[in-house]
């Protein structure tokens, strides 16, 4: 077995690591941690990866304003780009179709 480079061992690596900078939130109520789901409106603490450890960042009073500090909006639309209204489909989704998963008509 022939021995692989350092440089590429080190690169593999550093694609398998956490990346410093990057966000979760941890759920601030009594007992395990649970889904996210589970207890909406229980507050939450915002952690950063600062390359070693977890680093407690901000508290956030509530499953939403989690989302938000972890995924946030773009300030604003640029001017030639319009906002979206809705779905955009091609077809009416109603309309009978011949896939599997449609209810064959007698």
């Amino acid at each position: 077995m022939t021995d692989e480079p350092l440089e590429r061992w080190a690169a593999r690596r550093q694609g398998r690591l956490r990346k410093p900078g990057e966000r979760t939130a941890i759920t601030l109520g009594t007992g395990p941690q649970r889904a996210a789901h589970v207890d909406p409106d229980t507050p939450r603490l915002i952690l950063e990866w600062d390359g070693f450890a977890w680093q407690p960042l901000m508290p956030v009073e509530n499953y939403a304003a989690a989302r938000r500090a972890l995924n946030p909006q773009p300030d604003s639309t640029p001017a030639n780009q319009a906002e979206a209204t809705g779905p955009v489909m091609g077809r009416n989704p109603l309309a009978p179709g011949t896939g599997r998963h449609r209810k064959p008509s007698s």
